[in-house]
């Protein structure tokens, strides 16, 4: 438990807070902690509306982030179901010398479709749960992002037209 905090101390506390110092200097300054300083200093002395502006700034950037990352994926996801129907080259290493052989083939076998899809899937997955997190905030932001990522997808596979 903490020793009881002297009249003078209060004193001084609330004295630096009417001059503008900082919680954090006059916590510094006198050796108390910083909810010390917030108990005793009167309430309106440290101005955290700066604080709240930069704050909901930041949260801003990493909602346009999580967006940016959320239409990143849903390309990649487009990207890899592509590739199930595209030429592939097959590979393996074999024989007591390990010899790499690689053939040619008119598309993926159904082991790497399967690992194909499941790529896809996995990217699909990840970008809804991006916009989940941030559709709690507003049903009208997650609609409007929905149809952006809607109509990027249409775009990264070619029919360009949105549905």
């Amino acid at each position: 438990m903490n020793p009881p905090i002297s009249d003078d101390v209060v004193a001084q506390i609330r004295a630096l807070a009417a001059r503008g110092v900082s919680r954090d200097e006059i916590a510094r300054r006198l050796k108390v902690g910083r909810g010390t300083v917030s108990k005793y200093a009167p309430a309106e002395s440290f101005d955290r509306s700066s604080t709240a502006a930069a704050t909901e700034a930041r949260l801003a950037d990493l909602r346009e982030a999580r967006q940016r990352l959320a239409l990143a994926l849903l390309q990649d996801a487009a990207k890899l179901r592509e590739q199930m129907w595209q030429p592939h080259t097959a590979f393996a290493f074999g024989g007591k010398d390990n010899v790499y052989n690689e053939h040619e083939i008119s598309e993926p076998t159904a082991g790497d479709k399967r690992n194909l899809m499941q790529a896809s899937a996995t990217a699909i997955d990840r970008s809804l749960r991006l916009l989940e997190y941030d559709s709690s905030e507003s049903p009208d932001v997650a609609r409007s992002m929905l149809a952006k990522l809607a109509d990027a997808l249409h775009q990264a596979v070619g029919d360009g037209e949105p549905q």
